[in-house]
């Protein structure tokens, strides 16, 4: 493990253009901690994060994702999700050597503000997150986590995120009664969000038929997969049983693709439900009738009704069964240094990453 300082700047106008940086050690404030990042994974979720940096109208207070990590001003340091070790600490109650996960910026280290300190973790309470969602702003002490266990730690930043999100999506159909659809077409099905969610809907009885819309290149590993009733090519549109009520979960953010199939489905599709925008650079098209799903109000909604232990004791069941065929469906690419997480990036906003892989870099 390097001691070394540093940052990947990310030029907020034009995403694919990022940087490595070198950081000098701050002075730490008599509220803060640092931690220095272990390990974080690296997804087409993040690229998410990068294409709404600049507020969307997706954050409180009219701020995007930048507005985590990034420098007033400056270039858009990126969320991950990742495990990090207390190097320094000036708040009680925060020990240093403790590990927590949680929501970092792509760096080395980070200085955070811990408020709400109790035996689970602390929420950070720095001025500029305030009224931010607090699913990003909650860091658990992995001692005190009942579901985790050390021969998952890889998976944990690769797929916990990103499964919560697609058990999240089919928990609101199942509440919404599926809008009424009896088919569900999936975009960018190989990715783990969309994998995570079909996964989920699987577990139901009487849910719609679920259709993954794929590259020639994802094919045969959803079809090893198994977790859709049917896989469509994105050229294969018309295939679509264009009478049967639809829903559509859109994880890729392709114009082309929405339009396609909305044209093809017509009256039929009851809902657009746009989840991410991994197709960043996909150019305007007609705009069409959608709606946008945001998992920490999903995450609020539920903890409020099933209380914040009745919502941790569901997720950590329905996590721990996902965890057991994740294994069996993909493979990890461990990934070492500051150079590894910059040409990881690059790979992510490229849209080169392997579907069957999860990468994880740790430092």
């Amino acid at each position: 493990m390097s001691d070394a300082r540093w940052a990947i700047d990310i030029d907020r106008d034009a995403i694919a253009t990022a940087k490595l940086v070198v950081e000098a050690a701050p002075e730490l404030a008599e509220d803060q901690v640092e931690v220095r990042l272990d390990r974080f994974a690296m997804t087409a979720n993040n690229v998410t994060y990068a294409a709404l940096g600049k507020p969307v109208g997706l954050l409180a207070n009219g701020k995007g994702y930048w507005d985590f990590f990034s420098p007033e001003g400056g270039a858009g340091r990126l969320p991950v999700w990742g495990f990090a070790t207390v190097t320094r600490s000036a708040v009680e109650g925060v020990a240093e050597g403790e590990e927590v996960y949680g929501y970092f910026p792509m760096a080395s280290h980070v200085r955070l503000t811990p408020g709400r300190i109790n035996a689970g973790g602390f929420v950070d309470v720095a001025p500029h997150r305030a009224g931010m969602p607090s699913v990003y702003d909650h860091y658990l002490r992995v001692a005190a986590l009942t579901d985790f266990a050390e021969a998952d730690r890889d998976y944990w930043p690769v797929f916990r995120p990103l499964y919560l999100t697609g058990w999240l999506i089919a928990d609101q159909f199942e509440d919404e009664g599926d809008y009424g659809a009896e088919q569900v077409i999936v975009a960018s099905a190989s990715s783990k969000t969309a994998i995570g969610f079909a996964h989920a809907m699987r577990q139901r009885e009487g849910r719609p038929r679920l259709v993954g819309l794929t590259s020639a290149r994802g094919r045969d590993f959803l079809a090893q997969a198994g977790v859709y009733d049917e896989l469509v090519l994105y050229d294969e549109i018309a295939a679509i049983a264009a009478a049967t009520p639809a829903a559509f979960v859109d994880i890729a953010g392709d114009n082309e693709v929405t339009a396609a199939l909305h044209r093809h489905l017509g009256a039929a599709l009851k809902l657009t439900l746009i989840v991410g925008k991994a197709h960043w650079d996909s150019a305007p098209g007609e705009r069409f009738p959608a709606v946008g799903f945001f998992a920490p109000a999903r995450v609020d909604k539920r903890s409020k009704e099933w209380g914040a232990a009745g919502f941790r004791d569901r997720m950590a069941a329905a996590w721990t069964h996902f965890l057991g065929d994740a294994r069996k469906l993909f493979r990890l690419d461990l990934r070492d240094g500051a150079d590894a997480a910059l040409a990881a990036y690059d790979e992510a906003v490229a849209g080169r990453a392997d579907p069957r892989t999860g990468i994880v870099i740790r430092l």
